[in-house]
């Protein structure tokens, strides 16, 4: 069967090709993803398919069989800003510099490939297309939620929420990895979670010449608050990845008064769960004491992202032999901690998943630079992947039972939900 599938992949090699061109050539930012939503769609029609749900503005999924097990695929839909990548659009700069686009494309292309060889296995595949995972593009998203459009910022937060997943025993990922000339997979890795900060140091403006001692410097607070921040830093442990990185949004009003405002935005970083909430808390008491100190107040307002990536070991288990077709051992990497977050993690607190990694793109993720060097890598070895281990899940359900028994949700939805409403820190 699997040999079946392989040759109905390499025989739609060029439409596969030129889905991916169309889609890497139309890139959107998150919750703007028309266009996007269009070439699927044409997609799915053109090989006998049709989305069976729509979400989240512009997010759509589609569906093959039927009954147990029932298991979700995941593509990204959505450009980050770019300035200077060629493919940029002129309207806001959006590039597929993640790779997004190539996700969308292998998981199109396993889908119908499962959908023709395999469709008569008991069963049930969904692929979900999700909206805005790139945390970018924060005002027009604030608006949005403003607006009663969205409840949070990322496409899967507004999914998991709506209950979407609930259906899923479980969830595969892909995403694309850097340029390396050492690896070509990377399985069960780690991804850090993250809060997003604004902090903003009020204290009193006066005469910076004839009367600085009348006003209470909130540049001054700032400072200080970095100091301390710096002097944190050695207490990290190295198995917590923990990164701490901002910048200074506002140093003041003119250079000849006292600060009044002083505006910082940050984020904290980490791979541990746990962590990242206790870390999160220090930090709000160091901003509040060091403005004190100086006859000031921080004001700190939370915008929840990412909760770390926990991968599934049992899922991962049924991924490997399907790696190894294509690369030996000694070509894909294992454990990887990443200090990138993804919203996938927040899936990953209440579903077994997995996201795996994949190469083939040359330049930098992110970068101006980045562009696909390997078509048939990026596109037709990773359909190949995801439709052989569907159907290694489909065609042997006590793989998927022994994957559900062991995992353990980090948390409940009301839990989840309170935190993303900012109620408690976790």
């Amino acid at each position: 069967m699997k040999k079946r599938l392989n040759e109905y992949i390499d025989a739609h090699q060029q439409e596969i090709y030129q889905l991916g061109d169309a889609l890497f050539n139309n890139p959107e930012l998150g919750f703007k993803e028309y266009r996007t939503r269009e070439i699927i769609l044409d997609y799915l029609e053109k090989h006998g398919l049709k989305a069976d749900r729509t979400f989240c503005q512009t997010g759509l999924s589609v569906r093959i069989g039927s009954g147990a097990p029932h298991i979700g695929l995941i593509a990204e839909m959505d450009a980050i800003p770019t300035l200077g990548h060629p493919c940029a659009s002129s309207v806001d700069n959006a590039a597929h510099a993640c790779g997004h686009s190539t996700q969308m494309t292998s998981a199109l292309a396993a889908l119908d490939a499962v959908n023709q060889i395999a469709g008569d296995l008991p069963g049930t595949v969904t692929l979900y297309f999700t909206p805005a995972e790139e945390f970018t593009d924060m005002n027009y998203r604030r608006q949005a939620i403003k607006d009663g459009k969205i409840r949070y910022a990322s496409g899967k937060q507004n999914m998991l929420v709506e209950h979407i997943f609930d259906d899923e025993d479980l969830l595969i990922h892909l995403h694309a990895c850097s340029e390396t000339d050492r690896y070509h997979f990377s399985i069960g890795s780690r991804l850090a979670g993250f809060i997003y900060k604004r902090i903003t140091f009020r204290g009193k403006t006066a005469h910076a010449a004839m009367g600085p001692d009348k006003g209470h410097n909130a540049l001054n607070m700032c400072v200080l608050f970095l100091d301390a921040v710096n002097m944190l830093r050695e207490t990290f442990r190295e198995e917590d990845s923990v990164r701490l990185h901002g910048m200074i949004d506002k140093g003041g009003d003119t250079v000849n008064s006292i600060p009044s405002e002083v505006v910082y935005e940050c984020y904290v970083r980490t791979s541990n769960f746990k962590f990242l909430f206790e870390l999160n808390d220090q930090i709000d008491n160091m901003a509040s004491h060091c403005a004190q100190a100086l006859g000031g107040r921080a004001e700190i307002e939370d915008t929840p992202g990412y909760l770390p990536l926990v991968q599934s070991a049992e899922l991962n288990e049924v991924l490997y032999p399907n790696l190894l077709q294509f690369y030996p051992e000694d070509q894909i990497r294992h454990g990887e901690s990443s200090m990138a977050a993804g919203d996938v993690g927040d899936i990953a607190a209440f579903k077994p998943l997995i996201q795996y990694g994949y190469c083939g793109i040359g330049g930098n993720l992110h970068g101006a630079d980045m562009y696909i060097k390997d078509r048939e890598e990026v596109y037709i070895t990773q359909a190949k992947v995801l439709a052989d281990t569907v159907y290694d899940l489909l065609a042997d359900p006590e793989k998927v039972r022994k994957v559900t028994e062991a995992f353990k949700p980090s948390m409940s939805y009301e839990e989840y939900i309170a935190y993303l409403d900012g109620k408690k820190k976790g």
